[in-house]
């Protein structure tokens, strides 16, 4: 297992082996600096359709864009194309991006619908060809999101990661549950031990179930996997980052974030979501971000109510000054 400062993917050098999972709707380039401010070692992307990306659609196309200082950042892309996913991955060559990731776990009804995302894991042949086509003609290193199966009766992960290295992938990352499981349940860690055994030279990066630095000592030990992928464990908790990286590292456990740490954290979201769409859907989409940021403070469920009536940013901003004094005159902290 790589833990020092030079892990690595490919030709791609990382600070550390602890990573923002992509999903959807939630890792913008707002969200990722955030992160990336906070230590992760690499950020992803939402997914993004590299038929929209072929057609060159507007809200496709600003999904692409990364920030300087959210290096290193991979861009997710899904389809079932070979060819279309390749001419995406040449497209992307000429991007600042450092990493292509192709979604093949992606348990959405209307992705799998259309053949894409995890659908793929029931097409062995066809994930051979696409990890081929966008190896071949990608400059950057390209890995593969899998899921355990995309039912208990087809459970396959061990073998579609063999069949990605063998045609060109620079690591797999394997979330530990079905694609019937969705998001419930309890990921398995065994097929992520089993995966990884199965792979000769390529890191295999772990998901599911990592809500604490503990978590993903935990599974590193248990699987033996070489990196973890923390997603639904950092919404409203970026410092998970540094938390983790430093506990992997040393066996340091960094206090949880004060309750200044997580407000001034808060508003700067709340910022950069305003900056980058605009006051309207930037304040929309921090409400549900800043259910998880006071998560476990007290009186949340009032204040939840609160914020899902705010408009604009200023008043957002007053509501964060006001019960952030209100945190701050008691142990309110579970």
């Amino acid at each position: 297992m790589q833990t020092d400062k030079n892990f690595a993917i490919g030709s791609l050098s990382l600070q550390n082996n602890v990573f923002l999972a992509p999903m959807a709707g939630i890792t913008d380039k707002a969200f990722r600096l955030i992160c990336k401010e906070n230590g992760a070692g690499m950020v992803y992307s939402e997914m993004v359709s590299a038929k929209g990306m072929s057609y060159n659609n507007k809200n496709t196309l600003a999904m692409l864009e990364v920030l300087e200082g959210e290096h290193p950042v991979a861009m997710q892309i899904f389809g079932s194309e070979p060819d279309i996913m390749a001419k995406m991955a040449e497209k992307l060559n000429d991007t600042p991006i450092d990493l292509i990731d192709i979604n093949m776990g992606c348990p959405a009804p209307k992705i799998v619908k259309n053949g894409e995302g995890s659908a793929l894991m029931q097409n062995p042949a066809l994930i051979a060809d696409i990890v081929a086509a966008v190896s071949s003609a990608s400059k950057k290193p390209v890995t593969i999101k899998i899921r355990k199966g995309f039912n208990e009766s087809s459970v396959n992960a061990p073998q579609i990661a063999e069949i990605a290295e063998k045609n060109g992938a620079s690591a797999v990352a394997l979330h530990g549950r079905t694609r019937s499981q969705y998001y419930s349940g309890v990921a398995d860690w065994d097929i992520i031990k089993q995966t990884k055994k199965q792979l000769k030279n390529i890191p295999l990066i772990g998901n599911g179930d990592i809500f604490t630095p503990e978590d993903a000592k935990a599974m590193i030990e248990q699987t033996g996997c070489d990196a973890v992928m923390i997603g639904r464990g950092s919404r409203g908790n970026p410092f998970i980052f540094k938390r983790t990286a430093e506990y992997l590292k040393t066996g340091i456990l960094l206090p949880e974030p004060t309750i200044e740490e997580k407000f001034a954290t808060a508003k700067r979201h709340l910022t950069l979501l305003c900056e980058f769409k605009g006051e309207e859907k930037g304040v929309k989409e921090m409400r549900g971000h800043l259910a998880n940021y006071i998560k476990g403070l007290k009186n949340s469920t009032r204040a939840r109510q609160e914020i899902n009536k705010i408009l604009t940013q200023q008043e957002m901003t007053d509501f964060l000054d006001r019960y952030e004094a209100e945190c701050s005159q008691e142990e309110c902290v579970k």
